[in-house]
């Protein structure tokens, strides 16, 4: 931890790997030296190096898709139902790869992570989009000698990144899965993000976004609230309703403004479990990641850029969800001739319902990877 408590880089990295892949030339302007790519895996790869899988995650998940919390992952893995023999990434046949983010806060370099100089990137740490961040992801897949994806999976951020990868390369991936997400950042989506970003900087800890070596606990207050505006939009109305309604929090009396009510608990948990594993400044890199995301720019559009998908997609909406409404999955699937059909999870929890339908999500996984072409073992 840093000298006054705020979230540092040097914590413990649990079962991680970490992969040096080089300079990377970014989209917007500059470079990034020195990149380190932290990524774990479960499985073995064949002879033939053609069973891997590629999950990328969302934005404040990590490479620890599958196992229990350690001192190294804060969190269990956040698709554990999903990875391991007999599950849908079955790793009796598939290797399973999953990456931290270019960017992130757990091992991948970020603004927490030391610059050329020694010192935290912080304020210094240039923008980046999801190209970039594909990018790194590639040149992992080089460093891991990996040629061609069975299939690329991820869900809202991470399928984001589904998206560019198969637009990008379409050469080495033979099937992907897009789950709630989206071919661009809609006007709606950025504006949730504006309050989220402007909390973060107007915290006086932000100090600028250099204040991984100040003493202080960072921008908790700044992080906490733009989680909570987050949180919001990642669950549904309905949900909300039903499961709090206007219940208070236990004994307390929110009538005269002394106490809380119960969804201003569940949300105050949410923001004070966000900031103990979760860095500021990769919060705010990655959600202006979000913003820039557009598999359309310098493509002649959308349409154009989707049309040179030659893998199998598989495009999967929650019919809950108001921050990714199914109409942008329709949106994919109409335009790339390869798609299969539209499939629908259904869930009561809004755009979270990736995460917790483990089941439906898994049946849609099934399903690419049963048209993945796959050596022998």
């Amino acid at each position: 931890m840093a000298a006054g408590g705020a979230w540092s880089a040097g914590d413990p990295v649990g079962r991680r790997h970490f992969a040096d892949v080089g300079t990377l030339t970014l989209e917007a302007r500059g470079a990034l030296p020195d990149v380190t790519v932290a990524y774990e895996t479960w499985g073995t790869l064949n002879a033939a190096r053609d069973n891997a899988v590629l999950v990328l995650h969302a934005l404040t998940g990590d490479s620890h898709v599958s196992g229990p919390a350690t001192s190294g992952h804060p969190t269990a893995g956040w698709w554990d139902a999903l990875v391991g023999p007999g599950r849908a990434l079955d790793t009796d046949q598939w290797f399973v790869v999953a990456p931290n983010v270019l960017g992130g806060c757990q091992g991948t370099t970020g603004p927490a992570s030391p610059a050329p100089d020694g010192r935290a990137w912080g304020s210094r740490f240039p923008f980046l989009t999801v190209r970039d961040q594909v990018a790194a992801e590639a040149r992992l897949a080089d460093r891991l000698g990996i040629d061609s994806w069975a299939s690329v999976i991820g869900g809202s951020m991470g399928g984001m990144r589904v998206l560019e990868w198969a637009v990008t390369y379409p050469d080495r991936l033979r099937s992907a899965v897009v789950l709630a997400s989206t071919a661009y950042a809609t006007a709606e989506q950025i504006a949730w993000c504006e309050p989220q970003l402007l909390a973060i900087r107007a915290d006086a800890q932000w100090a600028g976004g250099d204040y991984h070596e100040l003493d202080g606990p960072g921008p908790v207050a700044g992080l906490g609230i733009a989680r909570r505006i987050a949180h919001v939009t990642y669950r549904s109305e309905l949900e909300l309703a039903e499961r709090f309604g206007r219940s208070a929090q236990g004994d307390e009396q929110p009538i005269g403004g002394s106490g809380r009510y119960a969804v201003e608990s569940y949300l105050d948990h949410h923001a004070d479990k966000l900031h103990r594993r979760f860095d500021a400044g990769s919060y705010v890199v990655l959600t202006e990641a979000m913003n820039s995301h557009d598999v359309g720019r310098g493509r002649s559009g959308v349409q154009q850029a989707l049309g040179r998908v030659t893998c199998d997609l598989y495009v999967a909406s929650v019919d809950s969800d108001r921050l990714y409404p199914p109409r942008l999955s329709e949106e994919i699937v109409a335009a790339v001739p390869t798609a299969r059909p539209l499939l629908t999870v259904s869930s009561p929890y809004g755009h979270d319902g990736f995460l917790i339908e483990t089941s439906q999500v898994g049946e849609v996984v099934r399903r690419s990877l049963a048209s993945a072409r796959v050596s022998a073992p």
